[in-house]
């Protein structure tokens, strides 16, 4: 349920100092004119002028103390303070008119909005008729209106200021939260990427090694240490990503792209040109790889897969690269869902301004492509059967 609690006083209430009533209450005794004129006879009719500064001296605690506390009820009050006030002044005069003062005082704490100065103009116009109603000339009422303003826009200044500086600290707060929520998510992307890779390959190995137990007990015993390998090698790469991991690199991902393939028993054609991208790029790449080639391993039923890695869109020596994983499976009639691995890698590309695209084409097989930024890569092509 929504209430008029105001939020920006949170730091104050956390220990942080910060304007408050109390702060405020201490301008009340402007109404000290009015109890003057009133005890040296100067006010009358006295059953009138007593409760006139009462109400006036109350009303102002009242106010000051919602504007801090609820600022709904603040307006009302204000209003009441202001009716009071403006009409005692115009029905005493002399030292009554300090109350105009106390008014705007009340008026730069509660009011927080673009009518303030509205209100503080108003203000000083009846401090100004107020002071020549009462047979001042305009030199001596210069000095009621200039306090009536600057006791409206100073105590509204401050307060206005701490509202900013609690409004900055949340804003650092909440960046502070987003940060954390997405290390979070990329920790979990890389995660996923490195077990669900390794797994799968695991997965493939273990089936050759029962394949060949009966048949090859040597190639069963090394398909069994590429096991061993490889889980230690996962191993490694999990307590790398806690301390920051953020891919092998392309090379590293073809080379072990090509094993695992060939493990499956899925023919490889390896296509690329030599680059020389920025370290993230080349982590990309090598992600998508490993993401392209893991659902070709899981999902495809393919007999072979095309990697191609090539330069599009050079213009003064800067470009793209344009990565592609094809291969021959079974038409799927639509694109593959996205799971987390494909998501992940979405993001990353969306991240350093690439593209990325996932289609089941319609003569069968899968398509994986990734367009990349990169700067002054020296092309040539080179092919490798595998």
């Amino acid at each position: 349920m929504t209430t008029g609690r105001d939020t920006w006083l949170d730091p104050l209430r956390g220990g942080e100092r910060g304007p408050d009533a109390k702060g405020m209450f201490i301008w009340v005794l402007l109404t000290a004119g009015a109890v003057w004129d009133i005890a040296h006879g100067r006010s009358h009719p006295l059953w009138l002028a007593w409760p006139a500064a009462a109400a006036a001296a109350g009303l102002y605690l009242l106010t000051t103390h919602y504007a801090f506390a609820d600022r709904r009820r603040a307006l009302p009050s204000l209003g009441l303070l202001a009716a009071v006030v403006l009409a005692a002044a115009t029905g005493f005069g002399d030292n009554w008119l300090y109350l105009v003062i106390m008014l705007a005082t009340a008026t730069g704490i509660a009011v927080r909005s673009r009518i303030l100065p509205l209100l503080l103009f108003a203000e000083c116009a009846a401090a100004l008729l107020l002071a020549v109603r009462g047979g001042a000339g305009l030199t001596d009422a210069a000095p009621l209106v200039w306090g009536t303003f600057t006791a409206g826009l100073i105590p509204a200044m401050i307060v206005a200021l701490w509202a900013a500086i609690h409004e900055l600290k949340a804003t650092r707060e909440e960046l502070a939260r987003t940060a954390v929520t997405e290390e979070r998510l990329r920790f979990s992307r890389d995660l996923h990427d490195l077990l669900g890779h390794t797994l799968s390959v695991m997965v493939v190995k273990a089936e050759a090694v029962r394949r060949l137990t009966r048949v090859d007990a040597e190639a069963a015993t090394a398909q069994a240490a590429d096991i061993e390998r490889i889980g230690r090698q996962a191993l490694a790469e999990v307590r790398a990503a806690v301390t920051g991991y953020r891919g092998r690199g392309l090379a590293a991902e073809l080379d072990a792209a090509r094993a695992v393939l060939a493990d499956a028993g899925i023919g490889a054609v390896v296509r690329t040109c030599p680059v020389r991208a920025a370290p993230e790029i080349d982590a990309l790449l090598g992600w998508a790889v490993r993401e392209g080639v893991t659902n070709v391993v899981r999902h495809s039923g393919a007999a072979a897969c095309d990697i191609t890695l090539r330069e599009i869109d050079r213009v003064e020596g800067d470009g793209r690269l344009l990565l592609e994983i094809r291969d021959d499976g079974p038409a799927r009639g639509k694109a593959p869902g996205h799971g987390n691995g494909l998501t992940g890698l979405r993001e990353r590309v969306r991240a350093v301004g690439g593209r990325l695209e996932i289609a089941a084409p319609p003569g069968g097989g899968f398509l994986l492509r990734v367009a990349v930024p990169y700067e002054k890569a020296v092309p040539y092509d080179k092919e490798e059967q595998a």
